[in-house]
């Protein structure tokens, strides 16, 4: 597995594809069908192109895993400073987004790209922070089993319904 940097709309529709996969299998049990089922696969171009622009933009904080034949099995997305979500601090970033495609968990690919990732965050950074939806076994056993703690609880909107969370932590 190759970890590197985001290239251009095929990546693009790759990361959309893990995405969506990753979503329908761990918050199966957490969300609604209709909210899991409205993810869709055929990502227009229109939409692509704005992702493109704003991952561009965060070039240096987004990573893929791809494979052999170069199709994205994974990605993690980072921020840090303005970009960061309220409950991350300036000496913190926020891990915004760590998704694999299902069908390659427990293959080690989410630690390489935690590895990966955290070498590209400033040396001032002291802690990763990240929110997830509340009962998500998988992502819990994920975090806890490379040392985040849990420090608080939230909710986040989704389609017009809230849902639990949980913020980890983990010190640098």
């Amino acid at each position: 597995m190759e970890v590197r940097h985001l290239d251009g709309v095929d990546d693009v529709r790759e990361v959309e594809r893990v995405n969506v996969l990753a979503w329908r299998e761990a918050y199966d049990e957490i969300l609604p069908d209709a909210v899991l089922n409205d993810r869709s696969f055929d990502t227009s171009d229109a939409v692509v192109e704005d992702r493109l622009a704003e991952f561009r933009d965060d070039h240096n904080r987004f990573l893929v895993a791809v494979d052999a034949s170069d199709t994205v099995r994974g990605y993690i997305y980072l921020r840090w400073g303005e970009d960061a979500k309220e409950f991350v601090d300036e000496d913190e970033v926020g891990l915004k987004e760590i998704y694999i495609d299902p069908n390659y968990w427990g293959n080690g690919i989410g630690t390489t790209l935690l590895e990966h990732g955290f070498d590209l965050v400033p040396e001032h950074i002291e802690a990763v922070k990240l929110e997830m939806l509340s009962g998500n076994v998988v992502g819990e056993r994920f975090y806890e089993a490379r040392g985040f703690t849990p420090i608080a609880t939230g909710e986040v909107e989704i389609s017009d319904s809230t849902f639990p969370t949980i913020v980890y932590e983990l010190q640098l």
